[in-house]
């Protein structure tokens, strides 16, 4: 794919007045509307295109906010309609990973703040790299993608580390009062190892999405010096992917810097270096109807350089389209009909993807 048939792609203004967006997505519930988490602790409703003036929750006392702290994802449960439950990740007074869950009110207008119940916590060693999504796979199970708990270059190796959350892609059983881990976790047996693991050697996977057609999952992760990375896990995948870092930083050595190991690493479908971006935010796999052209390909985009991509397979290899540029793309949201969003993080807006 290449730039000459890259599809035409408007990025229309859809809300504003959003401070700092970290996650866009709907309820699933048929209501038609957007929740949005601002960095600094609150969840607002966008509602047919409209805000509303009241937060839908709001954890600012709970939270750190600043830098990369702060809530962080927001993802309903399944059956939300049936359990009323939401759940958020975000960083706590002390700088540490927590996993929440919520229970809205009964006529879902918002979330009773006096609900919340902590599921999972993970300590954090620095201020950067917190990873941030939360999603429920096609399998009904919770996922989380946390970093290698900061600085630069791994300096505890976490990503590597099997007794370590960090560093790595988690999958969850929240079914019942507490997060478990989901049955079939590869690492459930091992001795040593944290059983929470789905995936690892991942430095900071900002933003990962389900393929809402084939249930691949897409996970970007956010390159140290030289490359930003985009995984790809197939359906049948049963877990247990190392994805390389600290070994590698894209296709590339990293540490050791040379003749570093390849056996047994999954390597990214996707690349790109600091001629196009320096921070990658992971978007969807347009499934839309609006945008017949873009249907099937992966739409991410960068937040250093603001570029937005469209990426896709073509003879067995992975290329991307330039779709335009926004300001600051900190993520990328997907609403019950397929349609994509995206937001500016220096602006407050919301912005639409159509023709």
């Amino acid at each position: 794919m290449t730039a000459q048939n890259a599809p035409a792609v408007k990025f229309v203004p859809y809300a504003s007045g959003l401070k700092s967006v970290t996650t866009i997505t709907p309820a699933g519930d048929g209501s038609g509307r957007l929740y949005v988490t601002l960095q600094a602790g609150q969840v607002r409703v966008i509602d047919r295109g409209k805000l509303r003036p009241e937060p839908f929750l709001d954890v600012s006392r709970l939270t750190s906010a600043g830098g990369e702290r702060g809530l962080l994802g927001l993802t309903f449960d399944p059956r939300y309609k049936q359990n009323r439950r939401l759940y958020i990740h975000y960083t706590d007074r002390s700088g540490d990973t927590v996993l929440a869950r919520y229970l809205a009110s009964a006529d879902f207008s918002r979330a009773d703040p006096a609900s919340g119940r902590v599921l999972f916590t993970a300590k954090q060693p620095y201020a950067n790299h917190n990873g941030g999504q939360i999603e429920f796979g096609p399998d009904g199970f919770l996922y989380l993608g946390l970093g290698d708990g900061g600085s630069g270059g791994d300096p505890q190796n976490n990503g590597q580390n099997l007794s370590s959350p960090l560093g790595k892609l988690l999958r969850f059983d929240v079914s019942g009062d507490r997060a478990k881990p989901a049955a079939g976790n590869p690492f459930v047996n091992r001795s040593g190892a944290n059983p929470n693991i789905w995936a690892y050697g991942l430095r900071n996977p900002w933003r990962f999405s389900f393929d809402r057609t084939t249930g691949d999952l897409v996970i970007a992760d956010v390159g140290q010096n030289t490359f930003e990375e985009v995984n790809r896990q197939p359906r049948a995948s049963k877990g247990g992917e190392n994805y390389g870092w600290r070994l590698r930083e894209g296709r590339a050595c990293y540490e050791p810097a040379q003749g570093c190991p390849s056996q047994g690493l999954t390597g990214p479908v996707l690349t790109y270096g600091r001629s196009e971006g320096q921070s990658v935010t992971g978007g969807y796999v347009y499934r839309g109807n609006a945008i017949p052209a873009l249907k099937g390909r992966y739409v991410f985009g960068d937040f250093g350089s603001g570029n937005v991509w469209a990426a896709r397979m073509t003879g067995g290899t992975w290329s991307k389209a330039l779709l335009g540029t926004v300001k600051g793309p900190s993520a990328f949201g997907q609403d019950e009909a397929g349609e994509l969003y995206v937001a500016e993080y220096f602006t407050g807006r919301i912005l639409k993807l159509g023709r």
